[in-house]
């Protein structure tokens, strides 16, 4: 998404796939009442990650229709965040309306927790998180001609439309897929590029994607361990957790670095 959009804040959710869930999720336990679905399917551990993964789908269907008529990539960064700023609205006006017990609820899983899934979950995200992988490996070569601006892309045989379609599946497949599993888990996506490549000094996609998959993962388990609260019963919410401990390794690399490689 940095790459794609030239533009160092940009994240997964940037597209509003993270806020198609976070939607998802909040019709299910905050209309749910409401949409009369039973209270079996509300109880049910599979029902949350299908909400979040029915909404991320959504947005994700909206946005590959915009990719495919868009060819201005900020107007369809501006489209995105648009999307994002209507989904919060319903989730606002579903929290507005809803009942206490069902806001908690909502909370709890905006927090964010690796520790709530199955082996058998964890077997549809590896698929998810497969699939995208695959297609975020074929990007790489569109994506280091992209840094050299859309123009040289195209001088050297890159079909720009097609390879923005693929980046935004990608992207879409691994961001919906996590956040319906995980939760809406905040900085990782945002921040763990910048650190990479502050440690590495490298724009090359070919070593970056491996190295910020690997960063991402110890940071993430890190942040997991530190939220577990050892020799406590008490569970700090891991967004915070992240944020928190991640945000100010950020400012101190660009700080030291003095400038912001890109």
């Amino acid at each position: 998404m940095q790459t794609l959009f030239k533009n160092p804040l940009a994240g997964p959710f940037v597209l509003g796939i993270s806020s198609g869930a976070s939607l998802g999720v909040a019709l299910l336990i905050l209309g749910g009442t409401s949409l009369g679905i039973a209270s079996a399917v509300l109880a049910s551990h599979w029902s949350t990650t299908i909400a979040a993964g029915l909404g991320s789908l959504l947005v994700l269907a909206l946005v590959i229709s915009v990719a495919t008529r868009v060819k201005d990539t900020m107007a369809l960064l501006i489209i995105g965040l648009m999307v994002g700023s209507i989904t919060g609205a319903v989730v606002s006006i579903l929290s507005y309306f809803s009942k206490a017990e069902e806001l908690q609820q909502y909370i709890f899983w905006s927090f964010g927790s690796l520790g709530d899934n199955s082996w058998e979950g964890l077997g549809v995200l590896g698929l998810c998180w497969f699939l995208g992988i695959l297609l975020a490996i074929f990007t790489i070569k569109p994506l280091n001609a992209l840094l050299l601006g859309d123009a040289y892309a195209q001088s050297i045989g890159i079909y720009i439309q097609r390879s923005r379609l693929l980046i935004v599946i990608a992207t879409s497949l691994l961001a919906g897929s996590i956040t319906a599993f995980a939760g809406p888990i905040a900085f990782i996506g945002l921040a763990i590029p910048h650190i990479v490549r502050q440690v590495i000094k490298t724009s090359q996609h070919a070593i970056l994607i491996p190295a910020v998959m690997l960063t991402g993962a110890i940071v993430m388990l890190i942040c997991d361990a530190i939220a577990q609260l050892p020799g406590s019963a008490y569970t700090l919410p891991i967004n915070a957790i992240t944020s928190i401990i991640g945000a100010p390794v950020v400012i101190w690399l660009l700080i030291r670095k003095k400038k912001l490689i890109f």
